[in-house]
């Protein structure tokens, strides 16, 4: 698997396919494989002639595991993405990010619209991105935690049990829980001008209202996901068909 350095973090990816690129960013707990390549974004968005490229976020994956809070704020680990932007070579791309991607994709949408064609924030809406309903210090305890049987919070059991199955290193995920905190106002978000596509499962407990923050973010598209959790939107039929319709629009 390749590998660049941002400075002294080193960073796994993939680079896939021919045309248009679309840069993935996963989310918390996740990495690229878990979150795009097995559940088959990867080859449906090959299949529609895109150029797909994946990161492991850091602390994720095959990257590198940092302990400190401090090396993953928001604004460094989308750094992380325009490094690998530059790294490859290219200037503007389209990105979906899911859920704490969905945060690092909408950070890189306000802070940098010139390096996005488009933004697909997927299993993150109001809750996640502004009123910071997302997983909290009681995850990070239950990440910490010497087994899931020690876990009682059920939001803590859900990621605890993520994180096994993952088999990621827990103690680099507490550090990076508690280092990407970071939210944004509704006055940030509604100076996003790149097109945007929010996508939320329906039974999302997780992410929050998609309609709320589309009701923010000007000329935004907001795509349901029927019958979906936050874990389980990821690999859905209906998000893949919402997704491959807006990026075909976008020209």
């Amino acid at each position: 698997m390749p590998s660049f350095h941002n400075g002294a973090v080193e960073i796994a990816y993939l680079d896939e396919g021919e045309g248009d690129p679309i840069i993935l960013v996963h989310g918390f707990a996740s990495s690229k494989n878990v979150n795009w390549v097995y559940p088959t974004w990867v080859s449906e968005l090959r299949k529609n002639g895109r150029r797909v490229i994946a990161l492991d976020n850091r602390g994720h994956g095959e990257s590198a595991k940092l302990y400190d809070p401090a090396q993953y704020s928001i604004p460094t680990m989308a750094g992380d993405v325009l490094a690998l932007m530059d790294h490859l070579a290219i200037p503007q791309a389209d990105m979906m990010g899911y859920s704490m991607g969905g945060r690092m994709t909408a950070w890189l949408a306000l802070n940098e619209p010139q390096r996005l064609r488009s933004a697909i924030l997927g299993g993150i809406g109001i809750g996640g991105l502004i009123e910071g309903t997302g997983p909290g210090e009681n995850v990070a305890k239950a990440l910490e935690a010497p087994s899931l049987d020690d876990v009682s919070d059920p939001v803590g059991r859900t990621f605890r049990a993520f994180a096994d199955q993952t088999r990621s290193d827990r103690r680099a995920l507490a550090a990076c829980l508690r280092g990407t905190r970071d939210l944004m106002t509704k006055g940030e978000a509604a100076r996003i001008d790149v097109p945007v596509l929010i996508a939320v499962g329906s039974t999302d407990d997780v992410a929050g209202s998609a309609s709320a923050l589309g009701a923010i973010i000007p000329g935004s598209e907001v795509l349901d996901i029927p019958g979906r959790d936050h874990m389980r939107a990821v690999g859905d039929k209906v998000y893949k068909t919402g997704v491959l319709d807006f990026l075909s629009r976008r020209g």
